[in-house]
């Protein structure tokens, strides 16, 4: 094939390259802010002019074909580097610029980052943010976000992690539960309380640890049940403010509340474990090149962060 052949067809090949990251049409418009229509057709040109099937297409699924996995395989490489190229060349004229895609937790997002983007935006008037907030764990490079804020224990060896702050698990329930069923004085008390847990596959299972002296840990895991769970924790907060239970949230999403009084500590000398990590980081895909955009937006999620969440006063 000619180059004066080829290269009109190079941004559909990116395009497959795309679908091959994403496995779906939608996510590959969305991502490329095409249409899905737009996108279907440009993939059926580009077999037309091939001559070969490239990608396999059924009702739930997108595939690519031996043919359009090597074409992919084969080009994707270069595209990559044709991006890193043109970001670091961008990143050379002036201001920090562009779009940056960030994806972060409802409750983290909504209490404590979002009243800082105004100013954000205001310092970097051309760098365009998208923030998605949602507890749903999503991936990175395969959904197009140059960035995530994650609670974990341990980011992973494929991303460039940097830490915000400490973050820890709470035990909470309001001042109304715990008058009318009493507060539980050692963690196995719990089984026998309304627990409102974050939404996990299999059964609810607590685990609680302290210190046993001269360097011993006690560790206690109970099971536990209740008349909800959810995969928010701003849900179970406003269920727990309400007097549905007990429940373990991350400090972000209750601190104002414990200070407040509108929720109380439950078992303040054990410390849960296992169920959110005890640190807040800013992770991306690693990547040769750190686009401006996303070092400006790290810098300021750092002094956004820097003082933590604190105890209740």
């Amino acid at each position: 094939m000619t180059t004066d052949r080829i290269a009109p067809l190079v941004a559909d090949v990116h395009l497959l390259t795309v679908i091959g990251e994403t496995r779906s049409f939608t996510q590959a418009a969305r991502r490329l802010s095409l249409s899905k229509a737009s996108v279907s057709a440009r993939i059926a040109e580009l077999e037309r002019a091939i001559g070969v099937p490239l990608v396999r297409r059924t009702t739930r699924s997108v595939a690519l074909t031996d043919a359009g996995q090597r074409l992919v395989d084969d080009t994707a490489p270069a595209f990559a580097r044709i991006g890193q190229t043109l970001a670091g060349v961008a990143d050379l004229a002036g201001a920090p610029r562009g779009l940056l895609r960030v994806t972060a937790p409802v409750a983290l997002g909504r209490q404590h980052l979002a009243p800082t983007l105004a100013a954000f935006c205001a310092r970097y008037p051309e760098i365009r943010l998208d923030l998605d907030l949602s507890d749903r764990l999503v991936n990175l490079a395969q959904e197009g976000f140059d960035l995530a804020l994650r609670h974990t224990h341990q980011p992973p060896d494929t991303h460039v992690a940097w830490e915000l702050c400490a973050t820890r698990t709470v035990a909470v329930a309001s001042a109304a539960y715990l008058d009318a069923r009493g507060r539980p004085a050692r963690p196995g008390d719990l089984a026998g309380h309304a627990c409102l847990g974050y939404l996990r596959d299999g059964a609810l299972n607590w685990a609680f640890e302290r210190g046993a002296g001269r360097g011993r840990i006690e560790r206690v895991s109970v099971a536990v049940s209740g008349p909800l769970r959810a995969n928010n924790s701003e849900v179970l907060r406003q269920a727990l403010l309400a007097g549905a239970g007990i429940g373990l949230l991350p400090d972000f999403s209750v601190m104002a509340e414990l200070t407040a009084g509108r929720l109380l500590p439950v078992l303040p000398e054990w410390r849960p474990v296992g169920v959110f990590g005890p640190k807040l980081y800013a992770l991306r895909p690693w990547s040769p090149q750190l686009p401006r955009a996303v070092q400006c937006f790290v810098d300021h999620l750092k002094a956004v962060f820097a003082a933590g969440f604190g105890p209740p006063g």
